[in-house]
C-alpha cells in the first residue's frame, strides 16, 4: 500500500512532495486556489475556476477539468461538444441538466454523463449555490451553440 503524506503550501508557491522512499521530487504537482484561474460568465453570475486546462501547468493532454458555481437564476446556453465525453460530478445545492430527453435533477454527490454530440445545459432553479466539477475527455476541439446568438462566454476575475 502506499502512503500518503500530508502537505503544506508555503506562501503559496508551487509545491512539489518528496518521497521519502526515492530520491528527487515525485511528480505530484500543488497548486494553491490563489494561482489558479478563475472567471466570470459574461452571460449571467455563474464563476468558473480552471483545473485542468492550457492555463494550468499540468501537463494533461487527455483531460480538462473546471469546477462551476451557478447562484441562483444561472443559465448556460444550449451547446453540444464534438469527439467529447462530458462528465459532471455534483459537489453542492441541486441544480437542473437539460438535455433532448428532458430536465433531469442532480443533487450533491450525483454524477452525470453527456455524451459526443448531446446538446445540454445547466440551470440553477434553486434559491442556493449549484456547484460541480465538470471533466472532458478528450478535451473538447469545438463548442457548437444551438440558440443563434446565446452562448457562453468567460472573463478573467479581477
Amino acid at each position: 500500500m502506499r502512503k500518503i503524506l500530508p502537505a503544506h503550501v508555503p506562501n503559496d508557491e508551487h509545491c512539489y512532495l518528496e518521497n521519502p522512499e526515492r530520491d528527487g521530487a515525485v511528480p505530484v504537482k500543488l497548486f494553491p486556489v490563489g494561482d489558479l484561474p478563475h472567471l466570470t460568465s459574461t452571460r449571467d453570475t455563474r464563476d468558473r475556476l480552471d483545473l485542468v486546462t492550457e492555463n494550468v501547468p499540468v501537463g494533461a493532454q487527455l483531460l480538462r477539468a473546471d469546477r462551476i458555481i451557478y447562484h441562483p437564476g444561472d443559465t448556460a446556453a444550449a451547446h453540444y461538444h464534438e469527439n467529447c465525453s462530458h462528465v459532471f460530478w455534483i459537489l453542492v445545492g441541486s441544480g437542473l441538466l437539460h438535455t433532448t430527453a428532458g430536465p433531469v435533477r442532480l443533487e450533491a454527490g450525483m454524477s452525470a454523463l453527456v455524451a459526443p454530440g448531446e446538446v445540454h445545459w445547466f440551470e440553477n432553479d434553486s434559491p442556493e449555490e449549484f456547484s460541480f466539477l465538470e471533466f472532458w475527455a478528450p478535451p473538447p476541439t469545438d463548442t457548437v451553440w444551438t440558440v443563434a446568438g446565446d452562448r457562453c462566454t468567460w472573463a478573467p476575475t479581477h
